[in-house]
């Protein structure tokens, strides 16, 4: 690799002209072909598979849902046996609510988020592979259960005990259980990158302030998921335990109650209605003032909007469970934050009707998806406040009036605004224009046929017809309502086919797009259509909400280098890192590249995932460890690694790279990680609590099975390596590395003496896992701290190497800061494990 050019100077005034830098750019970034194709990290080409792999998926969800309204479009139909009806009703909202609704969103903000706040790709590239491998592959083994004729058949929210092996004694619940976790890891994987990437790596002087509003919604969904999924993972975890080993969890014989399991999805499930719904409303955020053309009325008000919505979902779940026996003060809690929700979304709702009084809207297009959306998604929330009510709630749950009401929330506020945006970023896809002939036949049969089928349906549900019946007698005075209902289905299918024929047809035949072609104001207009890998030749300065309205020329002159970052001859991939509140410069983040190491760790855990389906316990701990090699392998290219930062020097005036500061992005994603993994934690502590209080046929012992002796001195050991550990970050705070190596493999030492204490007291306690959910809950918590421990010890172990190969130390000590990040929250855990499951015991009592 040859040195910094030095004649580019952080204003960009490259003697070399744009051409050439444009060629040195594409070399650093462009994409690799053939077989090696499999290595891309950069964030549009990942974007684009993740969309393209979630339409796929749509289009089989979408068959799914035909084969439902066929079944039902006449009584007494046998089109289809009961069981196949149900693995076909419990796949069907599987595959949109998992493997299309959520991957197809972050796709479309993995893709859309760097260009929009003005950087080259997401901060973790390789973090977003290898979440698009599990996506894929996750999919992949749930969907084959299909073929397999072994789907689940408990609906896709997997109630207990309809889920256990009593009543589901197939496979059927474990590729559930086992796909949907797997996915998970897809998703949380994006939600950590988009977090990361949205505070740290605006361009220069964008501040909180001045960011698109698209980029506050993601933000907000980002954190939603980074919250919300880990309740599911955990039930999913212990939901496959009792299947798997008899782990009593959900049994009430055993200490269990399944409502736990309602509580842990719904904690999940009911944030996941406004994940799905926030960027589906950032896209008519973004696409409502384009089109009106004035900016939006109340920016601060819709950021409040957002806050606010992703606050209160996260207490509406038990208006999911009216009807198990709650307490009544409880029912009213939950009714009043269900209708409080109301209140920041009806906010956003007057907003965009505002912004379109007060412009002069254009009806392209993409304005008519927002319209449907506008008049489906309202009408769809109305009926949620009637589910609000808990006396409503009690006549209409499980009727069909909930399907229509689910469907008109999720279909209308998310598939017409996602099909919108697809519309207005086309262009940008492709540089070509859609068709609006084909377009509005495509928008027309839709909206007709999905009203048609829908709205029918609320009033089969108030005639008392229940969901997820596989058939129903004539005279019931359901059957014209249903023939309605399965001839709109149609109707709407033919409008979707026509949506997606136009797509594939426009990338051919579509008229050539003029640059930004409907006058937008966000930053990815600025590229070229399509863009290039690295997105912008330099990096400007943006002082406006709306850049390219206020510098209409902004385009022209960062393709010609004539702003920050215009330098490509390092070798390395560069892009900024800010300040999450002001925007302001603080390092440049050099980016790893193309790389195997995502795909072997997604392929390992997927032979984990199908180890576990056949029961091949040996085969899966092995292909465990395979995969945690590839990680740590993946994590061994990293910092000062030759390959991670090839020329660690910087042009004059320019800010440091990160890898050589304390504040790099791997720290923030170290925080965020650690804030999914407690919530993990919480809603382990929530089962725990829950079942000891709830649970009738609760047990716990006189005397605490574990060694309280034995944990405290775990704890110790734990301690005393947090204590060494934050002394040598201290150091290299000052500049010091003395005895680095040294202290890393004393604290390696002393996190293996705490998992071996651990263990001990695990196996002394002669827990009986099998017979009593309390003695397996303390298994899965202990099991917890043993692999938070084992894994710090490991990482550290490694720093210790690093060290020794001049990877880590005074002139690069960013790593350490990172790892103690992991002991600090282990600490903290494992100190919260002995008091719940140890002390607390002993001082209530049995």
């Amino acid at each position: 690799m040859t040195t910094i050019n030095r004649e580019a100077t952080p204003e960009g005034d490259n003697i070399k002209g744009p051409h050439q830098l444009h060629s040195d750019l594409h070399e650093i970034w462009g994409n690799p072909r053939g077989l090696k194709a499999l290595t891309i990290v950069n964030h549009t080409t990942l974007g684009l598979r993740f969309m393209v792999t979630g339409m796929v998926f749509f289009l089989v969800g979408g068959l799914l849902a035909m084969l439902v309204r066929t079944q039902l479009a006449l009584p007494d139909q046998d089109f289809m046996s009961p069981d196949i009806y149900s693995q076909v009703t419990t796949m069907h909202g599987t595959v949109m609510m998992f493997l299309f609704a959520i991957p197809m969103l972050e796709g479309l903000a993995i893709y859309m988020i760097p260009k929009m706040i003005g950087a080259r790709d997401l901060v973790c590239p390789r973090l977003t592979s290898l979440g698009y491998w599990c996506y894929l592959f996750g999919g992949i083994i749930l969907s084959f259960s299909l073929v397999l004729e072994m789907a689940p058949n408990s609906g896709w929210f997997m109630y207990t005990p309809l889920s256990s092996s009593e009543y589901s004694p197939g496979l059927g619940s474990d590729f559930w259980l086992l796909g949907i976790t797997f996915v998970e890891i897809s998703a949380l994987s994006a939600g950590v990158e988009l977090v990361v990437s949205i505070l740290r790596t605006r361009t220069q002087g964008m501040a909180l302030h001045k960011m698109p509003l698209f980029a506050w919604y993601i933000l907000a969904m980002a954190l939603m998921i980074v919250v919300g999924f880990p309740p599911l993972i955990l039930g999913s975890i212990l939901l496959e335990l009792e299947r798997a080993v008899g782990m009593p969890f959900f049994e009430v014989a055993g200490g269990g109650d399944p409502v736990l399991w309602q509580h842990l999805f719904w904690l999940f499930g009911h944030p996941e209605v406004y994940i799905i719904f926030l960027p589906a409303a950032g896209i008519v955020s973004t696409l409502i003032p384009v089109f009106a053309g004035r900016p939006i009325v109340g920016y601060g008000w819709v950021v409040f909007a957002i806050a606010v919505t992703g606050f209160i979902s996260f207490g509406l779940w038990v208006h999911h469970m009216f009807t198990v026996g709650i307490p009544q003060l409880a029912q009213a809690f939950f009714s009043a934050a269900s209708m409080l929700v109301a209140v920041p979304t009806a906010i956003q709702v007057f907003v965009w009707l505002a912004t379109l009084w007060l412009g002069k809207p254009k009806m392209k297009l993409p304005m008519l998806w927002i319209m449907g959306f506008l008049i489906i998604f309202v009408c769809g929330g109305l009926t949620g406040v009637m589910l609000a009510l808990v006396p409503f709630n009690w006549q209409v749950h499980d009727t069909h009036f909930v399907v229509a009401h689910m469907h008109y929330v999720l279909v209308g506020g998310m598939f017409f605004p996602l099909i919108a945006g697809l519309y207005y970023w086309l262009p940008l896809f492709s540089g070509r224009m859609p068709s609006e002939t084909l377009g509005k036949w495509g928008f027309w049969l839709t909206f007709l046929g999905f009203n048609g089928t829908f709205l029918i349906m609320h009033w089969t549900g108030l005639l008392g017809m229940p969901r997820r019946v596989y058939s129903y007698e004539t005279g019931m005075g359901w059957d014209i309502f249903n023939l309605l209902s399965s001839m709109s289905s149609f109707i709407m299918s033919a409008g979707i086919a026509m949506v997606l024929l136009d797509f594939a047809l426009h990338f051919r035949f579509g008229k050539p797009a003029k640059h930004n072609p409907w006058n937008a104001d966000t930053l990815e207009w600025a590229n070229s259509m399509p863009p290039s890998a690295y997105n912008f030749v330099s990096l400007p300065k943006i002082e406006t909400r709306h850049p390219l309205w206020d510098n209409p020329d902004l385009p022209r002159t960062m393709a010609e280098g004539q702003h920050s970052l215009a330098v490509a001859t390092h070798g390395r991939r560069e892009m900024w890192g800010s300040d999450p509140i002001t925007g302001k410069v603080r390092e440049i983040i050099h980016l790893p590249g193309n790389s195997w190491w995502p795909l072997f760790a997604a392929m390992a855990l997927a032979v984990v995932c199908i180890s576990l389906l056949t029961r091949l316990y040996p085969l899966a701990g092995i292909a465990v460890i395979i995969a945690g090699l590839f990680l740590l392998r993946w994590s061994w290219e990293n910092g000062a690694h030759s390959k991670a930062a090839p020329d660690a020097e910087v042009a004059p005036g320019d800010p440091p790279l990160h890898s050589r500061t304390l504040d790099g992005p791997g720290l923030w994603a170290m925080s965020i990680t650690l804030l999914a993994n407690g919530s993990f934690f919480l809603s382990y502590l929530f089962g725990w609590f829950y079942l000891w209080t709830v649970s009738p046929e609760w047990w716990m012992p006189d005397t605490s099975p574990l060694s309280l002796t034995g944990l405290i001195l775990a704890g110790v050991a734990l301690t005393a390596g947090v204590v060494i550990l934050e002394k040598l970050v201290r150091g290299l705070r000052q500049g010091k590395d003395t005895g680095l190596a040294i202290g890393m493999y004393c604290i390696s030492a002393l996190g293996f003496v705490q998992v071996a204490i651990t263990l001990w007291v695990l196996l002394s306690a002669d827990l009986a896992v099998n017979e009593t959910s309390h003695d397996a809950i303390i298994m899965v918590g202990l099991a917890y701290a043993l692999l938070h421990g084992g894994l710090g010890a490991v990482l550290t172990l490694l720093q210790g190497l690093r060290v020794g190969y001049g990877y880590v130390g005074a002139h690069a000590p960013f790593e350490p800061a990172v790892v103690a990040q992991w002991w600090r929250y282990n600490l903290v855990t494992f100190w919260i494990l002995v008091g719940a499951l140890a002390v607390l015991p002993r001082v209530i009592g049995s």
